[in-house]
């Protein structure tokens, strides 16, 4: 006995596997959109900042690992700043 599908599903299910195999293979250099003007230039910067300025993070927003194990046990220097809560 043959299982009849229905052919809306079956032309559902096609264009969904058609849409994901398009979708996956588009991998393209990224260009500013033609008819835009150029991003403004930062303030007290001489010149704009180049795409790969842009993309690479700086140490603050990226910050080395410190994989130095402690060893002993050291007391904290008192921090001027460390305020118990108000009330």
């Amino acid at each position: 006995m043959m299982i009849q599908h229905r052919p809306i599903a079956v032309t559902l299910v096609g264009t969904a596997l058609l849409a994901a195999l398009t979708a996956c293979g588009a991998k393209a250099d990224l260009r500013p959109p033609a008819n835009q003007p150029d991003p403004a230039i930062p303030v007290g910067a001489t010149r704009a900042p180049t795409t790969e300025e842009l993309t690479t993070p700086d140490a603050q927003a990226r910050p080395e690992r410190s994989d130095e194990l402690l060893k002993r046990s050291e007391t904290r220097e008192p921090d001027d700043f460390d305020l118990p809560p108000p009330g």
